[in-house]
């Protein structure tokens, strides 16, 4: 007698494991471990201004200070002895893509950044190890006054102030320990200003490659939406998959002025090697709109909630995200919100899909502060788990401080519907087909979101193969 099972593969990462090999003669990297002396090489790389490589002691300081968080996932495989704060090519950044090295232009190639931006984006910002490699923007998009570089030049022009007034506000280093850390060795990013009532109809790109073994990767984006402008900014992340623990512990502060508004997507598909600790945060304006779309599939562990600070009156934010943890994966995920301004109002829907024991948890945080009368929150998080292996947890917290507000939670956790699977092959449709039809259904929310090159990407990266087996 056979014994069909459905099989769910993982998700197909050919096109990102693929590796070139860093060697002595094409790369700097710094030696492994974290010290005085390795903050001050990262600062005399980046030729810092004094109150740059100041504040990097400060952190440093800071990070021997504050303690590994004692919740959420184990990290006791991280070892900062074992990981290289810098890798850098041997080149410097270049503005025209004929320019860039082969070697790092075909890893780029491979990955589609180039045909992404004669397609699609106003601007890319390709960054690869600890540092970018490719800044370019569009004339027309240059012409209106904004400004999309790389954060070292920026910090030597003439938004070197805006910087030094803004950098690391948002995200204090005493925040946690890897906020501390990354203001010790941060290296890389963007800084993107846009001028008041400038709409930037087509959307600019920071892609984020970390090829190294051993190595941690700390960029900082800092964006500036002035009052009354427009902005689509899209992050894409990934690494190939070693068998050593590698670092992200990036930052990304967002300003979104009065009546702006700004959208920030992210598609991070990190190797399973990687732990990624990110920290995001935005602060909006009277009238200002924040909008996330974030898609998390890669990493061994993962800490990620990007925050909304509504300060100003009839501010709001929508938070649309999606998490996928496979075998060996602990991803947990999930937004904050601080409701200081009146009428205020937030919106976040969440998806996760765990499969062969990985373990999806979703967290998060509403503070309805008593300013905020008024002020409406609703949070939906669903949960599907593939076998009876796997793992999802929602762990909502929510603090009000005045009872003028209008506050909803919901939240599912279930497994396929075997009533919709018998429905839809009551229709002719295959089980195998049905259960992907399902999957694919249940992330549609968060595709739908994204330019449709991007939802092409992700809805490939969590396109769930499901044969049927059977075995004597």
């Amino acid at each position: 007698m056979s014994d069909n099972k459905q099989v769910v593969a993982d998700i197909n990462r050919s096109i990102y494991d693929f590796k070139d090999v860093e060697n002595e003669k094409d790369f700097y990297r710094l030696e492994e471990g974290l010290t005085e002396e390795t903050v001050l090489k990262v600062s005399e790389e980046k030729n810092d201004p004094d109150w740059m490589r100041e504040f990097r002691l400060k952190c440093l300081k800071l990070y021997n200070e504050i303690k590994f968080p004692d919740w959420g996932p184990d990290i006791d495989g991280l070892d900062m002895d074992k990981i290289s704060s810098y890798v850098r090519h041997k080149s410097d950044m270049k503005g025209k893509w004929e320019d860039v090295p082969e070697d790092i232009k075909n890893t780029f190639e491979k990955l589609g950044i180039p045909q992404a931006e004669r397609e699609s984006l106003a601007g890319v910002g390709a960054q690869y190890d600890s540092e970018l490699v490719y800044h370019n923007v569009k004339d027309e998009v240059a012409a209106q006054g904004v400004i999309y570089t790389d954060l070292e030049s920026a910090l030597h022009g003439e938004y070197a102030d805006m910087i030094k007034d803004h950098f690391m506000k948002l995200v204090p280093p005493t925040d946690h320990k890897f906020a501390a850390l990354h203001g010790a060795v941060w290296s890389g990013g963007s800084f993107v200003y846009v001028p008041k009532g400038v709409k930037v109809d087509i959307p600019l790109q920071s892609y984020f490659r970390l090829n190294a073994a051993g190595a941690g990767q700390f960029e900082h984006t800092l964006i500036i939406v002035d009052e009354g402008a427009d902005l689509h900014f899209i992050e894409g992340c990934s690494a190939p998959k070693y068998n050593v623990a590698n670092l992200h512990a990036g930052c990304v502060e967002l300003y979104v002025g009065k009546g702006a508004r700004l959208r920030y997507s992210t598609i991070e598909n990190w190797s399973k090697n990687m732990y990624n600790l990110n920290t995001k945060r935005a602060l909006v304006e009277e009238n200002g709109i924040m909008e996330w779309v974030s898609g998390s599939f890669g990493s061994h562990t993962s800490y990620l909630y990007p925050m909304t600070i509504l300060k100003g009156d009839h501010s709001k934010t929508e938070f649309t995200g999606i998490t996928f943890a496979g075998q060996g994966q602990n991803l947990d995920t999930g937004a904050k919100i601080v409701h200081q301004g009146k009428y205020t109002s937030s919106s976040i829907s969440t998806k996760s899909i765990s499969k062969d024991g990985g373990i999806g948890t979703y967290r998060s945080s509403v503070v309805i502060q008593n300013t905020a009368k008024k002020a409406k929150a609703s949070v939906s998080c669903d949960s599907l788990m593939l076998d009876s292996i796997s793992r999802a947890d929602t762990i909502p917290g929510m603090d009000i401080r005045t009872d003028d507000a209008d506050v909803g939670h919901e939240a599912k956790i279930g497994r396929i519907s075997d009533e919709a699977v018998f429905y839809l092959m009551s229709r002719g449709i295959s089980e195998e087909d049905a259960k992907t039809m399902i999957v694919s259904g249940f992330a549609n929310p968060v595709s739908k979101e994204l330019p449709l090159e991007y939802a092409v990407e992700m809805n490939n990266l969590i396109k769930l193969e499901m044969s049927g087996h059977s075995n004597a």
